[in-house]
């Protein structure tokens, strides 16, 4: 988003101001002192100051192609020195430094730069020579060396694998979940290998390669950015010809005095201090919301824009790979695979180790150290826990032979979902298949509706990610387009289209979003967790790693604008009327200034108005936020009981038939045991104290209504087993038994999505794990 650089305004107008306003005060003391020539000396003084540094920004202006309110000012300032009304030039003079010194202040951008981007690349790469590996600058690299690549390295230049290799992507893709490459494959660099050292064979410099390619695409970006014209602007040039026409006809038929009364009243203070107190109290507003704007200018741009480009890993969804199901081959239940795994899984470095652990500790289980540990690249990892010999990995790593049942189901429901599949065996046998998948955020549907709200007439979701995931979310959010497999180029191309229809906002939260940041009307970052060179790329950065705050950004911006708009035209409105009066010779300059001064005051305290929060949308109090808080965590607690109904109804035609009864009862123990005292204690405890937030008991009621409909589903469950009783149920049994189940798995995942969304997601996210507590 870079402009022309600009002249050192900054230090000019603040160094202005304090002359001016000196000058005043030593000029009203020396009159009070009996020293009236000298005082009005000074104010002459003040008043030349201000009339050079008002022809100073009129010609600057002019020559970036801007006319704007400085015209009015230099003409008022010079009048009222020519006819010697000194008071009025110095007031004139003060009161242009204050607007030009807060306006600056408000709209001062900080400088965008690379530093982040050319940090991570690497400086130095290891090279083969004959067979010998010498440390090399990155700039020595030629096609066709043979380069070793080291664990946590980033990889120096494009190429293809001599072996296998696990590398993490995200910072070109943008997408959470580490990679599998095969030899033959090519590698771009600024990929980080996740895995085990590997080989590389340079198939392009380093200034030829992907990432120095993204570096361009941000330079490029930023050169194309117009220069935004600022609000005052707008309305400059018509203020400007009506006030110097009624000069004119002034000075026509009283003289210069008059003319110079009417400029003097003309002069468009409100136009310069109005809009800079309104953006600044907005940057304030957003600030306190977790939101920094980089400039007033920004803010502007953010309320007028009506499209939305938005990334979807690490924007949309968490960013984070997340265990969304345990599918369990029967040897094992669910919980006793996940806290298996998750033993396992606490010594290993991989990202999807983390999930695992994260999972297990979620869903209540008891984790141990493991011994004898060891990783195979590209496979696994196998170790010992409790006494049992456990392997997570690659199919064929954990015994897994053919395509049982449950295998073909797992994978089956990867494939559809999007999900990652990672297998578990216990002992020499295949225990079950991890799920995982990078979750939705729980604000994200609030937040898209709340963007509509706010005037957003479009919403494009733009990513690296597969078609089939991508257009999945996109459905559940209600994007109008999904733009899916996009390298950061064709964002960019995404984001150029969009501009040319209407001003465009671009979220994003990773080094391959720069560039879309960049070229965008509006460029917002996720910097509480994306790259540093997103967040300098971008206008706007969440420090919070809350995407509603977007939406807050998005309604305070609104706000603001709209109280500038107000003080501009009723400033306006109450100069030109002044200027009636003073072309009919009823208003000296001198008084003038003075009248003016009140209507400064009257706009500013109008433009503070803006230091008030906007209307915000639900909020929890202390209390409510801690009783979301809590059943947040039972939702992870429970989340195992939920997934068990899907699996369990998947497993009954493969069961003998006594073991599909066991399987089936001991899950109705759990959902009468876990489940649904769950659900009656958010009837009971959580939704009264919504009911209070909310405003009533109409938002929870459709919830409440999920509660009854989930106990009379257990209830049925319930009567169904009593009725088979102790025999093999028969094959109608059976399907009896699967309808219910795959009903109660849409109904608890569906109700506990919704609630999240709807209630959960507005308690803040807190720091310190959450113990949650099942049960009466």
């Amino acid at each position: 988003m870079a402009s022309a650089p600009e002249p050192p305004r900054r230090s000019l107008g603040a160094g202005l101001l304090a002359l001016t306003v000196g000058a005043l005060a030593a000029g009203g003391l020396l009159h009070l002192a009996g020293a009236g020539q000298a005082g009005e000396g000074t104010f002459a003084g003040a008043g030349a100051l201000g009339a050079a540094y008002a022809l100073w920004m009129l010609l600057d202006a002019l020559r970036h192609g801007r006319v704007g309110v400085d015209v009015i000012a230099v003409a008022a300032l010079v009048g009222a020195l020519a006819v010697g009304e000194d008071l009025a030039s110095a007031v004139i003079a003060a009161m242009l430094a204050s607007g030009r010194s807060l306006e600056e202040w408000a709209a001062g951008r900080a400088r965008r730069d690379l530093h982040s981007l050319l940090a991570r690349a690497p400086a130095r790469a290891r090279r083969y020579e004959e067979d010998v590996l010498a440390e090399v600058p990155v700039e020595a690299l030629r096609p066709g060396d043979l380069l070793l690549v080291g664990s946590g390295e980033v990889v120096p230049a494009d190429g293809a694998l001599e072996g296998t290799a696990l590398l993490d992507e995200a910072a070109l893709t943008g997408e959470p979940l580490p990679v599998e490459r095969r030899a033959g494959e090519v590698v771009r660099s600024g990929v980080l290998n996740a895995g085990d050292p590997f080989e590389l064979r340079v198939s392009a410099s380093a200034a030829e390669s992907a990432y120095a390619g993204i570096v361009r695409l941000v330079a490029q970006a930023e050169s194309v950015q117009a220069p935004f014209v600022r609000m005052a602007d707008r309305y400059a040039i018509a203020f400007a010809v009506l006030a110097l026409a009624a000069s004119g006809g002034a000075w026509a038929v009283g003289g210069a005095g008059r003319a110079v009364a009417v400029l003097v009243v003309a002069t468009p203070c409100p136009l310069i201090l109005a809009a800079p107190v309104a953006l600044v109290a907005g940057l304030s507003q957003a600030a306190r919301r977790g939101v920094v704007m980089k400039g007033g200018g920004v803010l502007e741009r953010l309320a007028t824009c009506t499209t939305l480009l938005v990334d979807k890993t690490g924007t949309l969804t968490s960013g984070d790979p997340s265990v969304v199901a345990v599918a369990a081959s029967g040897a094992l239940d669910e919980t006793e695979t996940l806290r298996l795994a998750g033993s396992l899984d606490q010594v290993s470095a991989h990202v999807l180790g983390k999930a695992v652990v994260r999972a297990a500790q979620a869903r209540g289980c008891t984790l141990v150290a493991p011994t004898g540990v060891e990783e195979v690249a590209g496979q696994g990892i196998r170790g010992w826990v409790d006494g049992h010999e456990v392997a997570l990995g690659k199919a064929a790593f954990v015994g897994v032979t053919g395509a049982p049942s449950w295998a073909k189901v797992a994978r089956r429901r990867a494939s559809l979902e999007g999900s990652l599949t990672v297998f578990v065996g216990v002992d020499g046998r295949p225990a079950g298949a991890l799920l995982l998948d990078d979750p939705l955020r729980r604000d994200a549907p609030r937040t898209i509706r709340a963007l509509r709200r706010s005037g957003i007439e479009r919403i494009v979701m733009v990513t690296g990610d597969r078609p089939e995931v991508a257009d999945a979310i996109g459905a559940v959010l209600g994007v109008d387009e999904v733009l899916a497999e996009r390298a950061p180029a064709e964002k960019l191309d995404a984001v150029a289209a969009e501009r040319r229809r209407a001003p465009t906002v671009m979220v994003g939260d990773g080094i391959n979003d720069a560039p879309a940041l960049a070229l965008a009307d509006v460029g917002v970052a996720m910097g509480a967790r994306g790259a540093t060179a997103a967040s300098e790329a971008a206008d706007v950065v969440l420090s919070v790693d809350r995407l509603d705050r977007l939406a807050d950004a998005r309604a305070i911006a609104v706000r603001a604008r709209r109280i500038a708009l107000e003080s501009v035209v009723a400033g306006m409105g109450l100069s030109i009327l002044a200027m009636g009066v003073a072309a009919s010779g009823s208003l000296p300059a001198g008084w003038g200034a003075l009248l003016q001064e009140g209507i400064d005051l009257l706009v500013i305290l109008n433009a503070l108005r803006a230091l008030r929060p906007p209307p915000a949308g639900p909020r929890l109090g202390e209390a409510a936020a801690a009783l979301a808080q809590r059943f947040r965590a039972e939702h992870e607690a429970i989340r195992a009981a939920i997934d068990r109904c899907r699996t369990v109804a998947d497993s009954l035609g493969d069961l003998p038939p006594e073991e599909a009864l066991r399987v089936a009862t001991d899950l109705y123990e759990v959902l009468v045991g876990e489940v649904e005292p769950h659900e009656a204690a958010e009837q009971r405890e959580l939704y009264p104290a919504l009911d209070a937030a909310l405003g009533g008991t109409e938002p929870t009621a459709t919830m409440a209504r999920g509660h009854a409909e989930i106990a009379h589903e257990i209830h049925l469950l319930g009567r169904l087993l009593a009725d088979i009783g102790t025999g093999p149920p028969d094959a109608e049994d059976l399907t009896e038994l699967r309808r219910l189940l795959y009903g109660l798995h849409a109904v608890l995942r569906l109700h506990t999505e919704q609630e999240e969304e709807s209630f959960l997601s507005l308690a803040p996210d807190r720091d310190a794990p959450v113990t949650a507590t099942l049960g009466p």
